[in-house]
């Protein structure tokens, strides 16, 4: 039998949570939710899905589902989330990044989805990529030596213009936009990913759009444990750029194109000490297919998922100490998880 998946939320990012599940074998697109009927009819239409509703609990009372994606503006993941998990009609959450506004606002999805035997996940779509997957095994297995420095960045060139409230959730206040939640979560993670750890440390410098009242440009810095450093920018305001470069006392590693890179090839590029240097070529997948098969496959196996809600709790306490520390203008010092 399919996996049965349900979407909150029919915006942008829903319809790839929605090829995911047409493009996925086990799995069948069964019902979606927003509060727009506009949205629901041209979603519905796209995707042929007859069963639309603009009331989530009404949606979960009549429709059992395997998967909920929560598929809405950051400032609703949580109440949507908890609201779901407190039903009891559905077996897991795949729930947008970030998973919360705040550190607080996750610890109480975790309990809840907990309680109510939920499995919650928090989509982190590069965590399913077979280039991220490889690099780890790279790393972990010593290639480029002990890791000391980690750069990322995630920027795009907005239109002045659109940087406003009104345009866009990403330039909204009250909706959680802003650089640090939209992008710099990618970064964020992916360190924390490399380096197996949470920073001791996070220093950020940020830029408060005179509009949008969010923070579009931030330059953030963080020490690990193990003497390790990661240097991340991400903003709408620069050039675009999506790309990860690890260095070790032993070579470099680099990806470009590392977050969205749908339906595209992509390389790791490694150079060493010793003058070697290699390509590693990866064909083309749509990352949100991955990110649905292997929730689908944890829920039917019992295996862990790559991303547990612990993880995507500090990664939480670290999005709220760039935040606190932009604010601050000085540092902030965090309790290793």
């Amino acid at each position: 039998m399919a996996l049965r998946v349900g979407i909150v939320g029919a915006g942008g990012i829903a319809h790839c949570h929605g090829k995911a599940a047409q493009e996925a074998p086990e799995a069948e697109l069964t019902a979606i939710c927003d509060v727009s009927e506009d949205a629901l009819e041209r979603f519905g239409e796209t995707f042929g899905v007859t069963r639309r509703y603009t009331d989530l609990e009404h949606m979960l009372r009549e429709v059992d589902l395997d998967i909920l994606s929560v598929c809405t503006w950051g400032d609703s993941h949580a109440d949507l989330t908890i609201r779901a998990a407190r039903t009891g009609r559905v077996r897991a959450i795949l729930c947008e990044k970030p998973i919360s506004s705040t550190a607080a606002e996750c610890e109480a999805m975790i309990e809840t989805a907990r309680d109510h035997g939920v499995l919650l996940a928090e989509a982190f779509k590069f965590r399913h990529h077979p280039c991220h997957i490889r690099a780890k095994e790279l790393i972990d297995g010593g290639e480029i030596g002990k890791v000391m420095l980690i750069r990322s960045t995630f920027t795009a060139a907005v239109d002045p213009e659109y940087l406003r409230p009104d345009h866009n959730w990403r330039f909204n206040r009250e909706k959680r936009g802003g650089a640090v939640y939209d992008l710099g979560c990618y970064c964020i993670h992916h360190a924390r990913f490399i380096t197996g750890s949470d920073p001791t440390l996070v220093h950020a410098r940020g830029h408060y759009g005179q509009r949008s009242g969010v923070p579009e440009s931030v330059t953030a810095h963080f020490e690990f444990p193990g003497e390790i450093t990661a240097q991340c920018v991400f903003s709408f305001r620069y050039y675009s750029s999506q790309e990860f470069e690890v260095y070790g006392t032993d070579g470099y590693m680099r990806m470009d194109m590392a977050w969205n890179n749908e339906d595209h090839p992509v390389s790791l590029v490694i150079r060493k000490n010793n003058g070697e240097e290699r390509i590693i070529r990866f064909a083309p997948v749509f990352q949100f297919t991955n990110q649905l098969r292997h929730l689908g496959d944890c829920l039917e196996s019992g295996r862990p998922h790559r991303i547990p809600p612990e993880n995507s709790l500090g990664n939480m306490r670290v999005i709220d100490a760039v935040h606190a520390s932009i604010d601050a203008g000085q540092p902030v010092v965090l309790n290793p998880g």
